[in-house]
């Protein structure tokens, strides 16, 4: 196993469980851009409550039909294909937050023989 492969970039995505592009659940669109931009990898979550820039409190409640929760997108690659993936994820995206971090990469495990 190779222990260390180096250093990527983790770009997080704020988004809410109701946001759309055309029609569609933004989070889906933003996943389908990354298959474009050939990123290794994107994860999606869905919270359990959150704030948003709009000080209101989004949370599960079992008595409404509009569940409006926070989605939070995981993606790991390098700086290059992140930077790639911003360029068109910033004109789709209306209201979100996007931040980016260094991460050290430990294992990435795949059938593909190309790394990351």
């Amino acid at each position: 196993m190779k222990h260390y492969i180096g250093k990527r970039k983790l770009l997080r995505i704020y988004i809410g469980s109701e946001d759309k592009q055309d029609g569609k659940p933004l989070w889906e669109v933003l996943l389908s851009k990354c298959k474009e931009n050939g990123i290794a990898g994107a994860t999606v979550y869905k919270a359990v409550a959150g704030i948003g820039a709009h000080s209101e409190l989004h949370s599960f409640n079992i008595w409404s039909l509009n569940q409006k929760l926070p989605l939070i997108i995981e993606i790991i690659d390098t700086k290059e294909k992140i930077d790639s993936f911003l360029n068109s994820a910033d004109k789709i995206i209306e209201e979100g937050l996007m931040t980016i971090s260094d991460v050290d990469v430990v294992s990435y495990k795949h059938s593909c023989k190309e790394d990351f």
